[in-house]
């Protein structure tokens, strides 16, 4: 029998009227931020310049995890441990909150351990629906994240991997390999956040024009003062467009 994939992970229904829950304190304060935008070099006219709140991530979540969430997490590491790979040195930490499990992986064994989700039989995570960028300023030797999320449509089941690179050092493994479908995804990511995806076939930017300088969607990217213009723009005949193959 499938599992209802809106189902939680004690196997109940997710009632779509319900507000999340307050995170545990005892997650990781990565940085303070002041004003409703979070705006440090100007006037704050939004009338909330007083107001404080700390961004946390989850922490790592401890055993039981709950419903199927444990029988993934232990199928994975048992695959790893076939492959003579130690989960603990592939797993960096497992995080459990609002009801969705995160496996967050180091970056070097990011292509093997999505290898074995996609292929185990017990897991058969055979889709993954795109990778997310994210930037944390104050995440420092790691502000740079990119989530993937996988379905198994085998299982029902909806999990997340998240890996981290640093401002100076922002590569990644590319999935396409592993998930094709990631192929225009991880461009996105590239063109936005500035991911180095090691092994994408044409890794090019996918919105921003070739010569457009820094990425827009990182945090510390400023906010209006910048030229746009288009002058003397020609669209090249099709035989001599770029290929993205």
């Amino acid at each position: 029998m499938t599992e209802n994939p809106n189902a939680n992970a004690n196997g109940d229904e997710r009632n779509g009227n319900a507000v999340p829950a307050p995170r545990d304190t005892g997650g990781e304060v990565i940085r303070v931020r002041k004003g409703m935008f979070g705006a440090n070099n100007g006037g704050d006219t939004s009338g909330y310049g007083g107001l404080i709140r700390t961004v946390t991530l989850p922490g790592a979540a401890s055993r039981p995890y709950g419903g199927w969430f444990d029988e993934v997490a232990d199928e994975l590491e048992g695959a790893l441990e076939e492959q003579d790979l130690l989960p603990a040195n592939a797993i960096e930490k497992t995080v459990v909150d609002r009801d969705e499990l995160t496996f967050h992986i180091a970056r070097e064994h990011l292509v093997q351990v999505a290898r074995t989700l996609r292929d185990d039989p017990a897991l058969r995570f055979e889709l993954c629906t795109g990778v997310s960028g994210v930037h944390f300023l104050g995440d420092k030797g790691r502000e740079l994240h990119a989530v993937y999320h996988l379905r198994s449509l085998t299982h029902g089941r909806i999990i997340r991997l998240e890996v981290s690179a640093p401002d100076s050092d922002p590569h990644i493994p590319s999935l396409v390999a592993v998930y094709p479908t990631n192929d225009w995804h991880e461009r996105e990511a590239y063109d936005f956040f500035g991911l180095i995806f090691d092994g994408h076939p044409a890794l090019t930017r996918i919105m921003m024009p070739d010569d457009w300088q820094g990425f827009p969607q990182r945090k510390d990217y400023p906010l209006g003062g910048i030229a746009v213009e288009y002058k003397g723009a020609q669209i090249p005949a099709p035989d001599q467009r770029r290929s993205y193959s």
